[in-house]
């Protein structure tokens, strides 16, 4: 089934031109070359009705089969050999570490931008920097507690950082669902091959929100705040809270009184330390955001102000992961941290920059263009997919308001073989790796490899229809 694949001009994780198999893939591949079509087959149905039955699911905007599905799994495992991955580590750790002191310093002392390294128009002026929670004392100043950094690599097989995401990243369930499933339907591929374990990973998420408690409490009250069962990554929340040992909370279980947050039970009120949330910045709290919101608790950023309750991540980290800040991360690196940044950006146009613009609009054919707020793969411009009236549309839009866009060279993502019933075929990947930035920093090993499921596409995201891979950090 590898005879007609073709590697083309991208970079192949698992094989090198003529179709030979990189070292560290070489078993896997004989295994798959020797397996008969029919049983990859039964295999790969097993896998999508496991997680059927424990009802993993993502909703699918504008899908006309119905909003809830399941997430496409592909068998082929992302493998990253050991060197490679403690290198990314140490960079990812880095970033995140320079991120947490961005988001403290444009939160107090704004040193940066007093500086000039930062324009302070593109930071006071972004709609995700909140002016209600400047010099807030942050337990331990840590406003990030888990960053979602999404990564690539580009022809030439470097990683390269692709987005940040401090606010709410997703996904972080599905790293284990992904794994349970190879466990259990391909257990024979793990036979050649030392991989290191998630188990006791949630062991570090839960020492990582118990040391950013207020008031040094010892044994914290730590609860899940949740949007509810209709929002698009609620599996991700239940499953989270389940293996953390933690309540999973809606807005209407937590009521603030005397400056505390408190939680509704059976046997009366109890105090919560360490909030959780995976509720956007607008809806957390209906008298300092948006009054409409129904999914927040009323009064909970006056418990935050007066150190009784921690929020994770913190409220307005979204400056920091605006797609207009990607470009000077690393600056930040070196301004915070004296150091050179391990892990390099994509180049980026800002269309602010009225030669950057000119450019980027005498070149929309060749170029993404992003807004600087969006997320999920959604709202994108990928000028050589794209229709001459399209980039018409998206032309008039960036003249119109040129500070809510970037745009950068369509980088080539690397690709994986992704079974296709009767052959494999190469699809674009990204990985998204979980870092937690507690009292000692740590990395999930392996992370979440998305994959575009359709052949040529580049969009990854579960939201859109991109499925995933299990991710393999080796050991040897």
């Amino acid at each position: 089934m590898f005879k007609t694949y073709e590697t083309e001009s991208f970079f192949d994780e698992m094989l090198q031109e003529r179709g030979k198999p990189r070292a560290h893939y070489q078993t896997l591949y004989n295994r798959l070359s020797t397996l008969p079509e029919d049983e990859l087959q039964a295999r790969h149905e097993a896998a999508q009705q496991n997680f059927l039955r424990q009802g993993i699911t993502f909703t699918v905007y504008n899908d006309d089969q119905g909003a809830e599905r399941t997430i496409p799994f592909d068998f082929v495992p992302n493998i990253i050999p050991k060197d490679e991955w403690q290198q990314l580590e140490k960079g990812l750790i880095q970033r995140v570490k320079a991120l947490n002191l961005f988001l403290d310093d444009v939160y107090n002392s704004q040193q940066i931008l007093k500086d000039g390294l930062i324009p302070r128009e593109l930071v006071v002026n972004c709609k995700n920097f909140y002016p209600q929670v400047t010099n807030i004392k942050v337990p331990r100043r840590n406003h990030i507690f888990m960053a979602g950094i999404d990564l690539i690599k580009d022809e030439n097989g470097e990683f390269r950082v692709l987005e940040d995401n401090l606010r709410n990243p997703s996904g972080l369930s599905y790293v284990f669902q992904n794994r349970y499933v190879m466990r259990h339907v391909f257990p024979d591929f793990f036979q050649d091959y030392n991989v290191v374990s998630l188990e006791n990973q949630f062991t570090h998420i839960h020492d990582a929100l118990s040391s950013i408690a207020p008031n040094n409490v010892s044994n914290p009250n730590i609860v899940l705040l949740t949007p509810g069962v209709y929002n698009s990554a609620y599996f991700d929340h239940s499953f989270i809270a389940q293996q953390l040992g933690i309540e999973l909370v809606e807005g209407r279980d937590l009521l603030v009184r005397d400056r505390i947050v408190y939680m509704k039970t059976t046997r009366g009120l109890k105090r919560v330390d360490v909030i959780y949330r995976r509720i956007d910045d607008d809806f957390l709290d209906p008298l300092e955001f948006r009054p409409d919101s129904m999914l927040g608790v009323a009064g909970l950023l006056d418990a935050y102000r007066a150190g009784n309750v921690t929020i994770s991540n913190g409220i307005g980290n979204g400056v920091a992961d605006d797609k207009a800040i990607y470009h000077y991360v690393p600056n930040m690196i070196r301004y915070y941290l004296g150091e050179a940044p391990i892990i390099r950006n994509v180049e980026t146009y800002f269309l602010r920059d009225e030669e950057q613009r000119k450019y980027v609009l005498e070149n929309l054919d060749q170029l993404v263009v992003k807004q600087t707020d969006g997320s999920g793969g959604y709202n994108l411009l990928i000028g050589p997919h794209a229709t001459e009236q399209e980039r018409e549309d998206y032309r008039v839009q960036i003249e119109k308001n040129p500070s809510n866009y970037i745009a950068q060279p369509m980088v080539n993502l690397s690709r994986l073989p992704v079974f296709k019933g009767e052959k494999f075929s190469g699809c674009h990947i990204d990985v998204r790796a979980f870092v937690l930035n507690g009292e000692h920093p740590h990395v999930f090993p392996g992370g979440l490899t998305r994959v575009a499921m359709k052949e040529g596409s580049l969009v990854v995201n579960s939201s859109q229809g991109g499925g995933g891979k299990d991710t393999w950090v080796m050991t040897d």
